[in-house]
């Protein structure tokens, strides 16, 4: 890092399941944040199966996610579990490796981090695509939980006889968002966006009831051919978003003329919204109902680990599934 002429800002790859990612990822987050105090730390998290990775997993989680919150500017979540769908259900893959896994979770960075031409980078690819990025999305402190969507996503094979256009893209890419989907199979289209005559009423709270995900600000990158054509406004919907910050700073647009990996056209979304509460929310349960059975405990506490640490980490963790919940 001495060696940088502008240091825009610093991007971390780490599994929260395991001891090593998230003890030592965490640690090295926190002395980055100690050297370089005023710059952007943007950490993306590998969310583990649910079905279980590692006993203790939830654990690991729980004090991983409570600490880095503190410490970090954004942490953008990807989940095994739907990472594993897509390889199976989209990229049609039968014995799926975690070569495999990687694959995809690099293929939605890579269609984040790629140049693009941003609002303010006047005609240029934007050379501060971090601190861009944060700057769209994460407007304030207590909100920083990123999701990441991306299509098409398919198999070399598929994608030899298919074509797209942008309003079939960004059709899908919407609903997905609305609805909470990871991927483009098994989107619910009954989910719909309250009015604002009924946000208030029965229209409204039968909506909410549906899983309507409400969005506190979006990130559209669209990559590939007629990008200039494509309209966008279907995510510029007041009914998006929060009354309390303006549609105009809630959604920003990224685009690139140049395809990405093989696709023709691509769209990608990075919202922060309540996409992550159910899986937050899962892991914080299943780790308090080990933590309330002192199970494992032990394993813990002879490293230093003590229950007022864990007590800590759980009230800041609901701390922020209350935050969002009610948004």
């Amino acid at each position: 890092m001495e060696r940088c002429d502008r240091l825009a800002g610093i991007f971390t790859m780490m599994s929260v399941a395991g001891g090593t990612g998230s003890g030592v990822g965490t640690y090295i987050t926190q002395c980055l944040r100690d050297m370089y105090p005023q710059s952007f730390i943007f950490n993306q998290l590998t969310w583990p199966y649910g079905a279980g990775e590692v006993t203790v997993q939830n654990y690991n989680s729980v004090l991983t996610l409570s600490h880095l919150y503190q410490l970090s500017d954004a942490i953008l979540v990807h989940e095994n579990d739907t990472v594993h769908k897509i390889c199976s259900r989209l990229m049609n893959i039968k014995h799926i490796s975690i070569n495999d896994v990687n694959k995809v979770i690099a293929h939605q960075l890579g269609s984040v981090l790629q140049p693009a031409y941003t609002a303010d980078s006047s005609g240029h690819y934007c050379r501060n695509p971090i601190g861009e990025l944060l700057s769209s999305v994460v407007c304030h402190p207590e909100y920083k939980l990123l999701s990441l969507c991306n299509i098409p996503q398919m198999s070399s094979t598929s994608l030899a006889y298919s074509a797209f256009n942008w309003p079939g893209l960004l059709k899908h890419l919407r609903q997905m968002l609305i609805a909470s989907a990871r991927m483009e199979e098994g989107i619910d289209w009954t989910v719909s966006v309250p009015s604002a005559v009924a946000s208030g009423g029965e229209s409204g709270t039968n909506s909410r009831q549906k899983c309507f995900n409400v969005s506190i600000a979006n990130l559209l990158i669209l990559r590939g051919k007629d990008v200039s054509t494509a309209q966008t406004d279907g995510f510029k919907d007041a009914g998006l978003y929060v009354p309390w910050f303006t549609t105009e700073n809630s959604f920003s647009t990224w685009n690139s003329p140049v395809p990405f990996n093989g696709y023709e056209k691509s769209a990608t979304l990075v919202s922060n919204s309540q996409s992550l509460l159910k899986p937050l929310d899962n892991i914080v349960r299943k780790a308090w109902d080990m933590f309330a059975s002192r199970a494992y405990l032990h394993q813990y506490t002879k490293f230093g680990i003590s229950e007022e640490d864990f007590l800590d980490s759980f009230t800041a963790l609901e701390q922020i599934i209350s935050s969002y919940t009610h948004l």
